[in-house]
């Protein structure tokens, strides 16, 4: 019979499982999945922060129409660029004076400020030289055509 050390039992498994910011995290993915809510999608450019615009990409047959959300920011806050297929929209949201700060208490502080960037790959069907902005009620929506050799062109039959 062999002698063995006795060792204290480990439960690294459940330690994990149980860890509170782990925990809840899976908790609130359950429960976002269960109700159907879109979760935040991850952020993958380099200087992307997750307190950036909401962005929606589309792509139709003459182009790509990308919307992004902006609320409380002026059209001279915001940069638009796109060089090598990968618009690059800059901007910043100032803070508002809602607080005084010497006589409010702040019980929630949901909105964003500072200063942020978001870059999108386009399609390479896109054309650089056919792009449009439109800013209104905080929405910005930006147009880019698609190059003539990629839309779909119609050809005719001919019946003999």
């Amino acid at each position: 019979m062999a002698i063995l050390s006795w060792k204290r039992a480990s439960y690294p498994e459940a330690q994990r499982e149980f860890d509170s910011t782990n925990f809840f995290r899976r908790f609130q993915d359950d429960w976002d999945r269960y109700f159907g809510w879109k979760s935040f999608p991850e952020i993958s450019g380099l200087f992307d922060r997750s307190d950036s615009p909401a962005v929606d990409v589309v792509e139709t047959e003459d182009g790509c129409t990308v919307w992004a959300d902006v609320p409380g920011l002026d059209r001279k806050d915001i940069e638009l660029s796109i060089a090598a297929n990968v618009l690059t929209i800059k901007g910043e949201k100032k803070s508002s004076a809602k607080v005084n700060k010497d006589k409010d208490r702040l019980y929630r502080d949901e909105t964003w400020t500072g200063s942020f960037q978001r870059s999108l790959s386009l399609p390479d069907s896109v054309d650089p030289d056919k792009v449009s902005a439109e800013f209104r009620d905080g929405v910005l929506k930006v147009t880019v055509g698609k190059k003539a050799e990629h839309k779909p062109r119609q050809i005719p039959v001919a019946v003999r």
